[in-house]
């Protein structure tokens, strides 16, 4: 119930962009005020190629580092999950602190995360894809960039699963 009275002004409201889906105030949204050009695009491109070249040296998107990781048979994966971990919070606490803008002088809104059941199912459905798979989301593209073409298969799965997401989410429970 408080989840619902809590983002109650967000309820009602009909995003154009999404087909008639009402905004529940946290699903994440970019409220970015200002539209980027080419180059800002060109720009997060090559923050992402240098960010998988990193994966791809540093073993993360490697199938049996994450096989080791769920084994429990070697701390790296847990070492550098932490470390992301770590970086997210100290980062999350600075914006808030010291009220830091984008590059364009835009604010930077954090909401509150409300605590749902369903985050545990989602949970639980995303380290069982992630232990079978060898793959998490994100670093599909950096397997796939280093030679591993069978996990094209994992990014089509993962692609048909947000359709599907998209087609029920208005039945779901949120």
């Amino acid at each position: 119930m408080e989840k619902f009275n809590q983002h109650a002004a967000f309820a009602e409201q009909e995003n154009p962009d999404f087909d008639g889906i009402k905004m529940d105030g946290c699903d994440g949204a970019n409220r970015q005020q200002s539209a980027e050009g080419f180059t800002a695009n060109l720009k997060y491109l090559l923050v992402g190629v240098v960010f998988g070249i990193v994966f791809v040296k540093a073993e993360i998107v490697s199938w049996f580092r994450i096989q080791e990781m769920f084994r429990l048979d070697s701390f790296h994966m847990y070492g550098v999950i932490g470390s992301a971990v770590a970086v997210g919070l100290l980062s999350v606490w600075l914006i808030r602190k010291f009220n830091i803008k984008t590059l364009s002088g835009e604010t930077v809104s954090i909401a509150d995360k409300v605590f749902d059941k369903g985050q545990i199912y989602g949970g639980l459905l995303f380290g069982i894809g992630w232990a079978i798979t060898g793959a998490c989301p994100g670093p599909l593209f950096a397997q796939i960039g280093a030679g591993y073409l069978a996990v094209a298969v994992t990014l089509l799965s993962a692609i048909a699963g947000t359709w599907v997401y998209g087609l029920l989410r208005a039945r779901l429970p949120h």
